[in-house]
């Protein structure tokens, strides 16, 4: 077979999200290659740079892993139970120089495109860290989650981030998908109908009973709440990156409806992912 860049890179959906994973890993790479010291700590983070790199080349090969079909346990799915997951292979990998972690995070991603474009059902399901989704659903989160470490490194480094529109919006099949599954107990006995919306286009429901959330591709007839919010903003929200306050504030976010005021309450509603 040819490489990965002579294919239609993964052969994944939506188009571009192939393209996407590995053009991340490789921004990535650039920014940990201009790194002096990988012991710089990472704001908000209890890690250093050094650490991230290592999550990232561990939790990129991991997603490979689960593309092949194997099985690989790595907590219980929920939010606490990635963080301890993630602590617990951290400190049994010690590996924090710049250069080799880079060319892990990049050889991983390429790991996954790889398996993702020979797989002849690659929509099945397959078991991930936060529980069943398709090769595409998956894919949206590798990216997802690089972009989430990555946005960190950037800043930790001074450089610019690589979190733009296009690759923002890739990320929402993910986070649709993870959405029940990441609900904070602030949601507890919660009832309200959301529409997201985003600059792009895209647009989904949200709504609450009792607590719990049912998520819907198609928006609720009569929401609550109506937010638009600009995609960039939405996935550094959703990953905990960004406040609603500061995302508002921004003037990145809009609201309507029959109660706008729910608006800054809806990331509360999750732990992120």
């Amino acid at each position: 077979m040819g490489s990965v860049s002579e294919r239609d890179i993964g052969g994944l959906r939506p188009a571009g999200l192939g393209e996407a994973i590995r053009a991340t890993a490789g921004d990535i790479a650039v920014l940990l290659r201009g790194a002096t010291d990988t012991g710089v700590p990472v704001p908000g983070s209890r890690w250093s740079v050094g650490e991230v790199a290592a999550h990232l080349a561990q939790a990129n090969e991991l997603m490979a892993d689960v593309a092949a079909g194997k099985s690989r346990p790595y907590g219980d799915g929920t939010p606490g139970g990635l963080a301890e997951a993630n602590e617990v292979a951290l400190a049994a990998f010690t590996e924090r120089g710049a250069g080799l972690l880079a060319a892990m995070i990049v050889a991983q991603a390429d790991a996954f495109l790889e398996v993702a474009a020979q797989q002849s059902a690659p929509h099945g399901e397959l078991v991930s860290p936060m529980g069943p989704m398709s090769m595409d659903v998956l894919g949206s989160y590798l990216l997802t989650h690089m972009l989430g470490h990555g946005y960190d490194l950037a800043r930790a480094l001074g450089r610019p981030h690589m979190v733009g529109r296009a690759r923002a919006e890739l990320c929402l099949p993910f986070l649709m998908v993870a959405m029940d599954r990441v609900v904070s107990p602030a949601a507890a006995g919660h009832t309200a109908r959301y529409a997201l919306r985003l600059g792009g286009g895209a647009r989904f429901g949200a709504t609450f009973t009792d607590g719990a959330v049912a998520v819907d591709p198609r928006p609720p007839g009569r929401p609550d709440c109506t937010i638009l919010m600009e995609p960039v903003a939405f996935l550094l929200v959703a990953l905990g990156r960004l406040g609603p306050w500061g995302a508002l504030a921004r003037g990145r976010v809009l609201a309507w409806g029959r109660k706008p005021w729910l608006a800054p309450r809806f990331p509360t509603l999750f732990t992120p992912p």
